[in-house]
């Protein structure tokens, strides 16, 4: 069968001898979605749709640039507040104005914090976060829960166990270059579980909680309860990572809608619609520890972040585009519903309502690789967690829908054969991508 994306897997074997590691994110390797036959590499994207190197016109139902682009690719209007601002120039020897106006709409939608500090990257908040809150704290020890980055702090955690991460990030993964001594600094706990908690928090004299609020599942009211009173009772400094939670389901952080209350918050991804911006929200007690330790960068002040998130979040309130992500999201965990029901399937169906997660049974990598090699045939990047974006419409959302139907009728015999799975694979399945507690 002639592979329709020969190009972009061309070029990705030739970037694998000149890149390390192939690319910059994890995410957006091939292994991770259908190894042999991916399109890999883009052109041009716009709204929903994406122009690969092989001359395919892509819908992406496949994450919208992993979470990040809610407003949809290159969206008119702020990309005429970037060209601005370009042309006013990105980088002087000042600091841009639009730093001091994002950090007010960011304490406008968050009451409860007092200062903000900002930076490029997820990864970057959660080192700044994780600083902050040890400059601040007695007890330096952290216990988490979710993901949150690259960095020597968190992966540090395999240090005790290699398997601590393999539920949080990647089973096995590699840790070659954190130093030995941050061994038992970091410990990891389940989601909802509250025994888990009290466990680590008895054990390893925890100072800081850093965990997501909310991913496949709602947390439940006793574990929200017993966040807030330990952290209180113990001064433990609670971090709460938005990262890709924060605002796709409401404007501003989920945290608001769960009652949690955290001394940090942290964002990335959806505020600048991808463009690199990240934000650190706070108490002023710990935010204040900023002027006591050194945390600095010079491209942290370039001006388009400041401009994208600043113009994002105004778009957002101008066309209430979480009503929207929040709706497109419901129409297809109900459309996976019906298409469950119809076929007979064993599909399981949850997360956020604006970042549905679809399951898909006993082989959940093999099934789901098959799915996004059959739904590529079909033009649309598709896997098992779709991120919604203002961009869609109901017609685009209903044909994903019927395509989806179309090609899970045609998987319905082999989902549960893992032998005729592998047999109706192009090459081998995805690896097994990001396992998380919640």
């Amino acid at each position: 069968m002639k592979n329709k994306f020969k190009k972009g897997m061309n070029l990705w074997k030739n970037a694998q001898k000149i890149i390390a590691g192939g690319g910059q994110l994890l995410s957006k390797k091939p292994e991770f979605h259908s190894p042999n036959y991916w399109p890999t590499y883009y052109k041009k994207a716009k709204g929903y749709k994406i122009w690969d190197l092989d001359g395919n016109i892509l819908n992406d139902f496949a994450s919208m640039g992993i979470k990040s682009c809610t407003l949809g690719y290159a969206n008119n209007e702020l990309n005429q507040k970037i060209i601005q601002a370009i042309d006013k120039g990105s980088m002087s020897t000042l600091n841009c104005y639009e730093e001091f106006e994002l950090a007010e709409k960011f304490l406008e939608l968050h009451g409860w914090a007092d200062k903000v500090k900002f930076a490029r990257s997820g990864g970057e908040a959660c080192a700044v976060a994780v600083r902050l809150a040890r400059a601040f704290s007695k007890k330096k020890n952290i216990a988490f829960c979710g993901y949150h980055g690259w960095e020597d702090w968190y992966l540090s955690s395999n240090l005790n166990s290699k398997d601590n991460l393999s539920l949080q990030l990647l089973p096995g993964v590699q840790i070659e270059g954190v130093p030995s001594n941050l061994k038992n600094t970091v410990f990891p706990f389940n989601f909802n579980d509250l025994a888990s908690l009290k466990k680590v928090i008895k054990n390893n004299d925890i100072g800081i909680i850093i965990m997501e609020p909310f991913r496949s599942v709602k947390p439940n009211d006793d574990f929200i309860k017993y966040i807030n009173q330990i952290c209180k009772k113990e001064n433990i400094i609670l971090i709460i990572d938005e990262i890709t939670s924060g605002f796709h389901d409401n404007l501003g952080g989920k945290h608001l809608q769960l009652d949690l209350k955290p001394d940090i918050a942290i964002y990335g991804k959806a505020i600048g619609n991808g463009y690199p911006i990240s934000a650190i929200i706070g108490k002023n007690k710990v935010m204040e520890k900023a002027n006591e330790t050194f945390i600095s960068s010079l491209m942290w002040t370039e001006r388009v972040g400041f401009v994208a998130a600043l113009n994002t979040i105004k778009l957002m309130e101008k066309y209430k585009v979480q009503d929207h992500l929040i709706s497109y999201g419901k129409i297809i965990k109900e459309g996976f519903r019906k298409i469950s029901e119809d076929l007979n399937l064993k599909l399981n169906i949850s997360g956020m309502d604006s970042m549905p997660i679809i399951g898909f049974g006993k082989y959940n990598e093999l099934a789901s690789t098959l799915y996004t090699q059959k739904m590529l045939k079909k033009n649309f990047l598709a896997n098992n967690i779709p991120s919604t974006t203002f961009a869609y419409n109901k017609k685009i959302i209903n044909k994903y829908l019927e395509c989806s139907h179309d090609v899970l009728k045609k998987m319905r015999k082999t989902m549960e054969n893992k032998i005729l799975l592998n047999k109706d694979l192009i090459g081998p399945p995805k690896l097994s991508g990001f396992k998380r507690l919640n």
